[in-house]
């Protein structure tokens, strides 16, 4: 397993991220497809066992369960000190500001509870879940430098947001002495490539370490076309990011299939591997030991000029879709 730098920070994670969005009580979110608790460990112990030691979870993932499914497997069958963990929480609710609940204070009971579902005493990387309309950047900024100066969190990063918006919070960051955002989490995959018009520009120039979610566009990218799974049968989240453009979608697929073919390797291996090419560390999810073999080979995988090309070169430009879509 090869490992990075995460951006302007001195973590040192894997270039793959386990994505914990899969591991939760089935009945407490918004999934029903997450696996239980044994499940999940066995999951996170084998990944661990294959050198990733990137763990990425939130608050909004099954009602907290996954935090605490999480917290729970590094109490049991790993040392603190050797896994980078990443959480990540909302902005406050338009109720919640009517109350006079000041952003810092919504934050710092946010991290409370997350990091006691983590059992943990901080976070390695504390992540704003999507752009936060409802409040000045400047109270978001220095809310999170001050649970950093707490001791509570070591870095920060930011979900869906759009370039413009990071490149704010950082300069008024830098203006202020306060810790700026060294990742960003955002919608990147080879069929889903809007993060290339400005944000991957941005973090190219600024080395802010881009750790995509979707690395798979939630098994297409992993899948014959017409193979069905459970996820991609109950998934309405996912369906509603990828039906719209199905058509021009599976051209790219082909593409993928047909290369894999040609080497020898699993779907997922190349569209990872195309991935991993452009970014720090993508976030993979993972249901199956198998899931995790992909991720770990495609980190391996060096795909050559005229192979990127081909991958590329049927896209189309994409509408915003989840979080995003306005």
């Amino acid at each position: 397993m090869e490992y990075i730098k995460l951006g302007n920070s001195d973590l040192k994670v894997s270039k793959v991220c386990l994505g914990c969005m899969g591991f939760g009580d089935a009945t407490k979110g918004m999934h029903s497809w997450t696996l239980p608790y044994e499940e999940s460990k066995e999951i996170m112990q084998y990944a661990l066992s294959k050198g990733i030691n990137f763990f990425d979870t939130a608050m909004a993932y099954q009602g907290g369960t996954s935090e605490e499914f999480v917290g729970r497997f590094v109490k049991e069958c790993a040392k603190r000190k050797d896994v980078v963990i990443a959480t990540k929480f909302h902005g406050r609710t338009k109720e919640q500001i009517e109350l006079g609940i000041s952003a810092k204070e919504h934050i710092e009971t946010c991290l409370n509870n997350s990091l006691k579902r983590l059992q943990m005493d901080y976070v390695d990387l504390y992540i704003l879940h999507s752009w936060d309309e409802n409040t000045p950047v400047e109270e978001t900024m220095k809310a999170l430098n001050d649970m950093i100066k707490l001791g509570k969190v070591r870095y920060i990063g930011v979900s869906n947001c759009y370039a413009w918006q990071i490149a704010k919070a950082n300069e008024i960051a830098k203006q202020n002495g306060w810790a700026q955002f060294i990742s960003v989490q955002g919608h990147y995959n080879l069929i889903f490539r809007e993060e290339e018009r400005e944000m991957k520009p941005y973090c190219d120039l600024h080395h802010v370490a881009m750790t995509p979610y979707s690395a798979l566009a939630s098994g297409r990218l992993a899948k014959h076309p017409g193979t069905l799974s459970k996820r991609m049968n109950e998934d309405s989240f996912a369906k509603g990011k990828y039906d719209a453009t199905e058509n021009e979608d599976l051209k790219i697929i082909h593409r993928v299939e047909e290369l894999a073919d040609k080497k020898g390797i699993s779907m997922s291996e190349i569209s990872l591997a195309w991935l991993m090419q452009k970014v720090a560390s993508p976030v993979v999810g993972a249901t199956k030991p198998h899931h995790i073999d992909g991720a770990v080979n495609a980190s391996n995988i060096q795909l050559d000029k005229e192979e990127m090309k081909y991958l590329e070169e049927l896209y189309q430009p994409h509408s915003l879709v989840g979080v995003m879509a306005k």
